[in-house]
């Protein structure tokens, strides 16, 4: 049974993007969490001022508001520091992209999820970790179910520090990228159907050391998401020859993809062209709090 989370002390990170795009359910969350605990607010600008804030919280229990890409970035910026074991989580969903915080039970409404702030208990939830110290908080996926305009921001790992995350702070690097690309002609611009209908992939995938499909097995997609406690689980949909093909299915602590170059979306983020990538599970890595 998880504790009880207490309220006395909050520290409330309150993502640009979000007080950008609903500034009034960033008032109404920040109202009701002042009502019912001591806050301290921070309002950061940039990259460097939510690490900040964060690493300088000392006792107070962190409320990141914002949307799914704010909680990757919480969670990889605890994650390198190695402080997520003592450190419980707390989410105000706000903003556009929230398809994560449902997934993991958060309620998106301002006023229920700042009570859960205050009247919820923290839950362990598992981790993937990749070789290079990314993290996963949900499923990913391969190839990305979309690929549009919004995510020329997300190509790095998931939860990276860009400065275009943060929203109006940055609109002069919005600017220039754009006179960049008005300027570099020679570039053609993406066609949006390859993206929209991405072809068979041929790549190897392996759970704990064992080859669940090889590489002369073309697949229409791949998907791993968390499964039993400790447990990823691993969803590979061969391609279809006349009759339907029927899915391939594996659960593993360890998941390593490789291949012709390849993208993945993971969380919020689309990441990518890899060749390799080794996915490992951290059991009851992270705590959020929860209704």
């Amino acid at each position: 049974m998880t504790e009880v989370a207490t309220s006395d002390q909050l520290l409330v990170v309150i993502d640009p993007v979000a007080r950008r795009t609903d500034g009034e359910s960033v008032r109404i969350a920040k109202d009701v969490l002042s009502a019912g605990a001591a806050t301290k607010v921070c309002l950061p600008e940039g990259p460097e001022e939510f690490a900040r804030a964060l690493q300088r919280r000392g006792s107070r229990r962190p409320v990141v508001i914002g949307d799914d890409r704010a909680l990757v970035r919480a969670v990889s910026l605890l994650h390198r520091q190695r402080e997520l074991a003592g450190c419980a989580l707390s989410l105000v969903p706000v903003g556009g992209v929230l398809s994560l915080a449902r997934s993991l039970g958060v309620p998106t409404g301002a006023v229920a999820a700042a009570r859960a702030v205050l009247e919820g208990a923290e839950r362990r939830l598992d981790l993937l970790v990749d070789e290079s110290d990314g993290v996963v908080l949900g499923a990913l996926r391969i190839p990305p179910l979309v690929w549009g305009p919004e995510d020329e921001e997300d190509t790095e790992a998931p939860g990276a520090l860009s400065g275009a995350a943060f929203g109006s702070g940055h609109l002069w690097v919005r600017t220039c990228q754009s006179l960049v690309r008005t300027l570099v002609t020679a570039r053609p611009a993406r066609s949006p159907s390859p993206a929209a209908a991405p072809g068979p992939s041929r790549l190897r995938v392996e759970v704990d050391g064992v080859t669940l499909v090889d590489l002369g097995q073309p697949i229409d997609g791949l998907s791993v998401a968390p499964g039993e406690p400790g447990l990823a689980a691993v969803e590979v949909r061969p391609v279809s020859v006349g009759a339907e093909a029927t899915p391939l299915f594996a659960e593993g602590r360890r998941v390593t993809v490789s291949g012709a170059d390849f993208r993945y979306r993971a969380d919020a983020a689309v990441s990518g062209p890899v060749r390799t990538r080794t996915w490992t599970v951290r059991k009851a890595a992270w705590g959020l709090t929860l209704p």
